[in-house]
């Protein structure tokens, strides 16, 4: 586990998504952009779904109680998730419901292994009537438990487990340089890789279509990127997200959510290439990771 993050955290701002139907594996697998048919009630995966031109709309961890595929998702835009999976709907054999009185809980450190999950990310098994499931993207994240609310609490009062705050974890996350949904990506003008979801284990490059898929190819045999999603550290004032970073007077990047000294910035990857050039944004110097080639 980086850093020392310990306990739980229940998070208002995702909710939870359930999709049933006898064709709700092959409904979801047609379009977002990891392999659905390896989540089971052991195995929990993240995927996104995309425009059609291979552009960020979505992304969240799906998982399974058995009957249902259980999604992780932002609270507020779980309107707008569900609006866009019913007009995919068309006559598949899906439910799409929204689970209201159910949480999503974060849980860091060696709290989360005493109620049971695995060290691999993505493994899974059912606890408090929902699923408890390391992060997908990566293990030193902790673990994600989504259950109704109040079996939850009991559940992890019963088990000891103290809370945590919520500086803590989003600097946690912010030291992995994991995503944040909207926080992070541009809304239908993000891609994927540049959000490093290839490492965050959100791509599937096996499996069949899926709705963006081609550019998402593309880009990745093609070696199109050019600019990455990064954490950063930040010397000086914490600037505002959105705040452009730019090198000798010219446009490298952007800087994304950020806490404390720590952000996810976009950066260009020519600009780390140019060795005594600081990153500034604002009045702050933005700091790449060790071994970045950037002075």
């Amino acid at each position: 586990m980086t850093g020392s993050a310990s306990g739980y955290l229940t998070l208002p701002a995702r909710a939870v998504l359930a999709l049933g139907g006898e064709d709700r594996v092959a409904f979801l697998q047609g379009l977002v952009s990891n392999d659905i048919a390896a989540v089971s009630p052991a195995r929990a995966v993240q995927a996104a779904l995309l425009t059609p031109q291979g552009k960020y709309l979505f992304d969240f961890a799906v998982a399974s109680d058995g009957d249902r595929l259980l999604l992780d998702v932002e609270a507020a835009r779980l309107d707008d998730l569900y609006r866009r999976l019913r007009m995919y709907k068309l006559r598949s054999k899906v439910t799409l419901e929204p689970l209201a009185g159910w949480s999503v809980t974060a849980l860091a450190g060696p709290t989360a292994a005493t109620l049971g999950a695995a060290s691999e990310a993505g493994s899974a098994a059912p606890l408090a009537g929902g699923v408890l499931f390391t992060d997908p993207r990566i293990a030193g994240l902790g673990a994600r438990l989504m259950a109704p609310a109040e079996a939850s609490s009991a559940a992890l009062t019963e088990a000891g487990i103290p809370a945590m705050d919520e500086a803590t974890y989003e600097t946690l996350r912010l030291t992995l340089g994991v995503p944040d949904g909207a926080r992070d990506f541009e809304l239908e003008k993000s891609t994927l890789l540049e959000g490093n979801m290839d490492a965050f284990n959100a791509i599937s490059w096996e499996k069949g279509c899926y709705v963006g898929q081609e550019l998402t190819a593309r880009t990745r045999y093609r070696g199109l990127l050019k600019k990455r999603m990064m954490p950063v550290e930040i010397e000086g004032p914490l600037p505002a997200p959105g705040t452009q970073i730019l090198q000798d007077g010219k446009d490298a990047g952007e800087v994304r959510s950020g806490a404390g000294n720590r952000a996810i910035a976009i950066i260009r990857l020519e600009a780390l290439e140019k060795t005594g050039l600081p990153l500034m944004a604002g009045e702050a110097r933005i700091l790449p990771p060790a071994g970045t080639p950037q002075g």
